[in-house]
């Protein structure tokens, strides 16, 4: 009899964390403590066996705990956050309408607005997203975004690119995504947006012994350029008998002093 009230009072006795008591009832989902990564592997393993979750959390706990976890950093629901979540180029990305709907409800600002600025169709057309923060008034700007930067960021000119059938509604999409990052990074938590992903241009080509060099878009080459201002050069070639310099008569790798026999 003893023997099972102590352990009754074990489990029901709540536990200190954080100087604050806290019931294994009350535990939030969490990966940091042992009751709330518990509790967030049993919903993760609900989710997982669900067939209305997106593809890539089905039968996937990982997956799922992460998407729980990021959906308690924001507050969000766990079923949205996943229906928004999304996998490019090996990138997790949120969907623009997603981000556009956090920003909306987080409180901090009221609903985001859009306003346009160039002609229509034009090169100079762009557009920026604004909201004013309640608690100080202050009407807040994001950056503008406009058709000549889609163009020279390569956006635009992408096969299938969404920038040529709604730019409308890609320059919304681009100028809230911006005012986001600016003004509330805490609710993008680092992602990009889908769209953003998908306008990242990669380019591979193939070197003469057959290796293969990819580049992002907007990051430049350095090793490339460093590598092509070196072949630029001929080195120096080296007597091996006078030790005197001489000129090369043909183009070799650098780090490969040729010696004159």
């Amino acid at each position: 009899m003893t023997t099972e009230i102590l352990e009754k009072q074990k489990t029901e006795t709540p536990q200190i964390t954080n100087g604050a008591l806290v019931s294994k009832e009350n535990t939030q989902i969490g990966l940091t403590t042992g009751h709330g990564f518990e509790l967030a592997q049993r919903a993760a393993k609900a989710l997982a066996a669900s067939s209305l979750v997106p593809q890539q959390f089905q039968n996937n706990l990982p997956n799922c705990l992460v998407a729980l976890n990021m959906a308690n950093r924001i507050g969000a629901d766990p079923l949205m956050v996943m229906q928004n979540l999304y996998v490019v180029h090996g990138r997790p990305s949120w969907s623009s309408q997603f981000l556009i709907a956090t920003f909306n409800t987080c409180g901090r600002f009221t609903a985001m607005r859009f306003e346009f600025t160039g002609t229509e169709g034009k090169d100079d057309w762009g557009c920026r997203a604004w909201a004013v923060e309640k608690e100080t008034g202050e009407k807040i700007l994001g950056s503008w975004i406009t058709m000549s930067l889609a163009k020279k960021e390569g956006w635009e000119g992408k096969s299938g690119s969404k920038w040529k059938t709604m730019p409308q509604q890609m320059l919304m999409y681009r100028a809230a995504s911006f005012m986001v990052r600016a003004y509330a990074p805490e609710l993008a938590m680092g992602l990009h947006t889908r769209e953003e992903n998908e306008d990242i241009v990669i380019d591979a080509s193939q070197s003469a012994n057959g290796a293969y060099a990819v580049q992002d878009s907007g990051i430049p080459n350095v090793m490339q350029t460093l590598n092509n201002k070196l072949h630029e050069e001929k080195p120096p070639v080296i007597d091996a008998e006078t030790r005197e310099v001489e000129e090369a008569d043909e183009e070799v790798f650098p780090g490969d002093l040729p010696m004159k026999k």
